[in-house]
């Protein structure tokens, strides 16, 4: 080997899937990551919720056929049931899959609205320090007029939990600028075993929902209950801001586009570009023409039209702006 070569790492990814909108965003997963890391030797895990009292019907993926293109493409389903969330809080389903992963295997997850741009064998993972997308906005919390600050709410948690709130701080940001705190989206995050990490999770956002802090009395946990304890989980496990090199993950390696509208508006010419390869062959148009989102934007030219309305090095700084001018334009589809 030559100096600069390493053995790439073996871990498995994740994403969940069910009835509706996910079940065609894994299938452009699926094939984004098959296209643009035709070397990857894990396994593709995608978890998919059961029936039971808290689904209002059935979750599970009803369309076979698009069952038979994941699994052509790698996919491995895990059944998981939901024992605390289901209907009335889908983002749970990222907390309570993850006792049904295999224990001890590295995994990195990944929300189902993303597209692998990249040869994910290029990240280099540090399982044991786990973190998350740095890619948000301070959506969470919101201060009141009258109440606690940023740092008197986030401290409330960690106090909570008799986690360390100090070394928690980016001490180069601003005190009361949401930047100070540790804050992620959880669009994807990584650890070295699912069990330990979803153990915590789960835990800790149970704790959160049922019996919060005083200091958050005034606070939304809907729908941001994931992104408020997964900080504290990176935290607890010995992770952070830092342990992931910038520009790989949400740069050149992934795109977590959420709408296929904010793809087009504002992602890079590259991930345009592997989104149209996967969607071109034949047996995919057929499958994704279904959802009605994918068929506009993709097929009949709609992502187009909304790309030329935006100088993608110039973009609105709030996704919001972005948003508007989409849907002012008649655009906006999910």
């Amino acid at each position: 080997m030559t100096r600069n070569s390493r053995t790439p790492q073996i871990f498995n990814v994740v994403i969940v899937a069910q009835q509706g909108r996910l079940a065609y965003e894994a299938l452009l997963f699926a094939a984004s990551l098959r296209h643009s890391c035709p070397d990857f030797k894990g396994r593709l895990l995608i978890a998919e919720p059961q029936p039971g009292p808290l689904w209002d019907g059935d979750p599970r993926l009803a369309n076979d056929t698009l069952r038979d293109a994941l699994i052509d493409l790698g996919a491995e389903f895990i059944p998981f049931q939901s024992q605390h969330f289901g209907s009335a809080y889908p983002y749970g389903n990222k907390i309570e899959m993850l006792s049904a992963l295999p224990a001890g295997e590295p995994f990195v997850f990944f929300d189902t609205d993303t597209l692998i741009t990249g040869d994910l064998n290029d990240v280099p993972f540090d399982f044991d320090r786990p973190s998350a997308s740095l890619r948000r906005e301070g959506t969470w919390p919101e201060p009141q007029l009258y109440g606690p600050g940023y740092t008197g709410l986030w401290k409330s948690l960690y106090d909570k939990f008799d986690l360390d709130f100090a070394s928690s701080l980016d001490l180069s940001q601003p005190d009361e600028y949401w930047r100070r705190y540790l804050y992620f989206n959880a669009g994807f995050f990584y650890y070295r075993c699912p069990r330990e990490f979803g153990e915590l999770f789960l835990r800790y956002a149970l704790a959160v929902r049922d019996d919060p802090p005083v200091e958050l009395c005034a606070q939304s946990f809907d729908p941001w209950l994931d992104q408020i304890v997964l900080p504290l989980v990176i935290h607890a496990l010995g992770g952070g801001r830092d342990a992931l090199p910038s520009g790989l993950l949400d740069g050149t390696v992934s795109c977590h586009y959420r709408f296929l509208p904010l793809l087009y508006a504002r992602e890079s010419d590259r991930a345009i570009k592997v989104l149209e390869a996967v969607t071109a062959p034949n047996r995919m148009k057929k499958l994704l023409k279904e959802r009605d989102a994918i068929k506009r934007m993709v097929y009949q030219g709609r992502g187009a039209k909304v790309r030329v309305l935006f100088d993608q090095d110039n973009l609105p700084r709030r996704e919001q702006a972005i948003r508007n001018r989409i849907k002012s334009n008649g655009f906006w589809m999910r």
